[in-house]
């Protein structure tokens, strides 16, 4: 049975199982990344539901393992070498799932940097660009009297809704089959419309390639399990 009594977190989430994947999230787009790819892929793991409403990721112990304090992170008792290996940022996990694997990852050489160039894409723009659009639309920011910060933010997110849209045409997910590009991207396009409820602002309706691959992704049943962080026993 693994050792992973050296990560100071297991004191606090004590790994029932310590042979398989531990993973630290919350259900949030970000956090579910990580546990759709698992539940894809079919790597035995178990969760630990990291309550970042009640800071439970601002610990020394989760920041020894993730020294940013957020979600999601994984600790995998064989990984390279079969040494235990932590790892954080979720975009950073999908491409060593997808390598650890063989799954969600086009082997073609420059295929896969393509898929690498789409979950960036992700990283860089559609989260942050996203979780702005949040912030300003429905929580804190919709009481800010000076509205240009929000309207920022819905052009930027639905000038980055018509990048995916081109990128879909004639296509049914971001690269030629479904792949880690489409897991980055999942939860964020699901949050507009369920989460921050930004439809109308966003005329989402408006858009026809974008709603229809979410659709395809959200059918899959990997996918409806990954949406929850619970508890395995």
């Amino acid at each position: 049975m693994a050792d992973l009594s050296s990560f100071p977190l297991t004191k606090i989430w004590p790994a029932a199982n310590p042979d398989v994947i531990q993973l630290y999230s919350f259900p949030t787009p970000n956090g579910v990344k990580a546990s759709i790819m698992l539940e894809e892929t079919g790597l035995a793991y178990e969760a630990h539901a990291v309550n970042i409403m009640k800071n439970e990721t601002w610990g020394p112990e989760y920041l020894a393992l993730n020294p940013n304090g957020k979600i999601p992170a994984i600790i995998d008792p064989n990984g390279p070498g079969g040494k235990p290996l932590q790892l954080f940022e979720s975009g950073a996990i999908l491409i060593y799932l997808a390598e650890k694997t063989g799954q969600f990852m086009l082997a073609d050489p420059a295929k896969r940097y393509e898929t690498i160039q789409w979950v960036m894409f992700q990283m860089a723009a559609i989260g942050p660009m996203f979780g702005q659009l949040g912030f300003f639309y429905k929580f804190a920011g919709k009481d800010f009297e000076d509205k240009r910060p929000r309207d920022r933010f819905v052009a930027e997110s639905k000038r980055l809704l018509g990048v995916l849209e081109s990128r879909l045409t004639g296509r049914d997910y971001i690269m030629d089959e479904y792949s880690i590009a489409d897991i980055a991207l999942i939860g964020w396009v699901r949050a507009l419309t369920v989460f921050y409820g930004a439809d109308e602002i966003l005329e989402y309706a408006s858009l026809k390639n974008v709603p229809a691959w979410l659709e395809r992704c959200l059918a899959r049943p990997a996918v409806q399990r990954g949406l929850e962080i619970r508890a395995r026993g």
